[in-house]
């Protein structure tokens, strides 16, 4: 149990320096090992925790029985997360926002106060997965858009803030509806869960074979106890260090974080890249997003290579489509321009 004295949140760049590359070591073995126990799903893996310490939800997009919330079940599991800090649920268009948030207190009501039984809902998880999340009605999208954008939700009129971390999010489809732009924008990062049967028959029978018999046996030997919620959220708070951090560069002059991490012709081929995306491909990228996707290259950078930003780490514009067409498109585009296919 983490201690108000080591909450990872209140802690300053030099506490966290002195241990950032073991918190790096100890993810990266926790990212390795949880694939061992999927075909063909180290790709969403690697972005569902690039996603985690960056505290930005991640859709998954896929059809049924292609393992989307199996990958973030093992991920709960593998992290040891307590069953009150994680919630889940199946949204559809009947969902209650009760459901969700918490039933209204009928003692508290009859007093005046208009407040929710919280507890076990939504706004205590620190992890969350929301299943065919754009399947929810207008009265729960509201609600979502508030809590992930702004981190808290509402008691009788007064904002709470809420302690939720990490959202993963899934869909069998991206529905085009205008009302859902708002709720899509806030998933920078969405990706496929695509069936591997056509090419890892054998691989897909024997695992799958092996997980029945792990669920049936009621055993999780993907909880290994590498890592914790807790790295997750220490690896969060020394990159936000870093990002805020400027430094002399001997001459007199202060640099940023983007002049000592992002390379300038790696800045260059963000730039250009960016510009193809949306000229040619009608990729809508907006100011924020752009924002969002510094903060992403660099946390691949960080995870993967210890800091600085690649060409390589540019490979997250694959994820960016707004609808299966996109998500598609992109997921062959971007690689050729990088020079990769």
């Amino acid at each position: 149990m983490v201690t108000a004295a080591t909450e990872p949140e209140l802690m300053n760049l030099q506490e966290l320096q002195a241990d950032a590359e073991n918190i790096r070591q100890r993810i990266n073995r926790f990212r390795t090992s949880l694939g061992r126990f999927f075909v063909q799903k180290q790709e969403i893996i690697d972005l569902m925790v690039v996603a985690a310490i960056a505290q930005e939800p991640l859709l998954i997009v896929g059809p049924p029985g292609t393992a989307k919330s199996d990958l973030v079940l093992k991920f709960k599991d593998a992290l040891g997360l307590r069953e009150e800090d994680y919630f889940e649920y199946m949204l559809t268009r009947f969902t209650e926002p009760s459901e969700i948030i918490g039933a209204i207190d009928i003692r508290e009501l009859r007093e005046g106060h208009y407040i929710r039984r919280k507890q076990g809902k939504l706004p205590t998880a620190r992890l969350a997965f929301l299943d065919e999340i754009f399947k929810s009605n207008s009265a729960i999208l509201n609600i979502l858009l508030t809590i992930i954008n702004e981190k808290k939700f509402y008691q009788d009129g007064v904002p709470e803030p809420v302690p939720l971390r990490v959202l993963f999010a899934a869909t069998n489809e991206v529905p085009e509806q205008g009302e859902l732009a708002a709720l899509k924008d806030r998933f920078v990062l969405k990706i496929q869960s695509r069936p591997v049967q056509d090419e890892h028959f054998q691989e897909l029978i024997d695992a799958g074979l092996q997980s029945e018999a792990y669920k049936n046996l009621n055993q999780k030997p993907w909880v290994e106890g590498l890592c914790s919620l807790e790295d997750f959220l220490k690896a969060n708070r020394y990159l936000t260090h870093l990002f805020a951090r400027k430094q002399g560069d001997g001459r007199g002059e202060e640099q940023n974080d983007r002049a000592l991490f992002f390379p300038p012709d790696v800045f260059r081929e963000f730039q250009r890249l960016v510009k193809t995306l949306v000229r040619e491909d009608r990729i809508f990228i907006s100011d924020r997003k752009l924002v969002k996707l510094y903060k992403l290259f660099r946390v691949r950078a960080w995870l993967f290579t210890g800091g600085t930003v690649s060409r390589d780490d540019l490979r997250l514009l694959a994820y960016l489509g707004e609808t299966i067409q996109e998500i598609e498109h992109l997921r062959e585009k971007v690689p050729t321009l990088l020079g990769d296919a």
